[in-house]
């Protein structure tokens, strides 16, 4: 029983760890923005871009509407209120260019958004990069020319070092010759 309850335990632990990573977190906001966006997209699409593409199909081709662009492939017809034979579209088989040019309408914005997006967040990056590159180019040029003195420093005080010691060792001559002359006196 204690192993069932250690396995749950793990499991639990697992998919804590898994869900408060920041990939997953990042993902699920995305997935939200996302569906608002598209929802501002399609908006756009069919209250605005739609109605003008419409306006431009009465003037050029005389339709009314993109939802007026078919190409049938089998044609069944009806009887409408008037007594009229019309085309059944429920029943018929056919190509909706209507539809088919909205959802390329819709596509081209948001990948035209998305590339914006991504190309404002590119630049910002490169020039966060070049910024911290700056930096570090900065401090690397700070630390050489704090080591070129502190090799100076070394060098001068080993120099220095190196001129006691050799005093050291002609007054070491100089007393020992001192001393010869007196003992030999």
């Amino acid at each position: 029983m204690k192993k069932e309850h250690k396995k749950k335990n793990g499991f639990f632990a697992d998919f804590k760890t898994f869900i408060t990573r920041g990939n997953v977190l990042d993902m699920a906001v995305g997935v939200i923005v996302g569906g608002a966006f598209t929802a501002i997209i399609n908006a756009l699409s069919t209250n605005v871009l739609k109605p003008c593409i419409n306006w431009v199909l009465a003037k050029t081709l005389g339709k009314d509407s993109l939802s007026e662009i078919f190409t049938f492939l089998s044609k069944a017809y009806k009887t409408d209120e008037a007594g009229m034979s019309v085309v059944d579209l429920e029943n018929s088989i056919y190509i909706d260019w209507g539809a088919f040019i909205n959802a390329i309408i819709n596509f081209l914005l948001i990948a035209l958004t998305l590339f914006i997006i991504v190309r404002t967040i590119n630049k910002i990056r490169n020039r966060m990069d070049a910024k911290e590159l700056e930096e570090a180019a900065a401090k690397k040029a700070e630390e050489e020319a704090k080591k070129k003195e502190a090799d100076a420093a070394a060098a001068e005080k080993l120099a220095a070092e190196k001129v006691a010691i050799e005093q050291m060792y002609a007054n070491i001559a100089r007393q020992t010759e001192l001393l010869e002359k007196l003992a030999n006196k």
